[in-house]
């Protein structure tokens, strides 16, 4: 299971509490010469609330860098 998966399956909104979310990679340049010559190595996930359209983001690099038993402690710590 992928963490886009895994994140539908646990999502609960911290506004408003609903439980269907969208997901969405994003790539994103940074600063100095990765913004000039539009070099994307920033990746985010975004999680849009489809009932209120809360938006949280997530940094896909850190999620997977946890060794498998610890991923599931980090989204339980964002999800309960």
């Amino acid at each position: 299971m992928n963490i886009k998966e895994m994140i539908n399956e646990r999502f609960e909104c911290s506004k408003c509490g609903g439980t269907y979310c969208e997901t969405k990679e994003v790539s994103m340049s940074g600063a100095g010469l990765s913004k000039m010559f539009d070099i994307q190595h920033n990746h985010y996930l975004f999680v849009s609330c489809m009932n209120c359209g809360y938006v949280e983001v997530f940094n896909p690099d850190v999620l997977e860098g946890k060794k498998r038993g610890q991923l599931g402690s980090v989204l339980d710590v964002f999800f309960g």
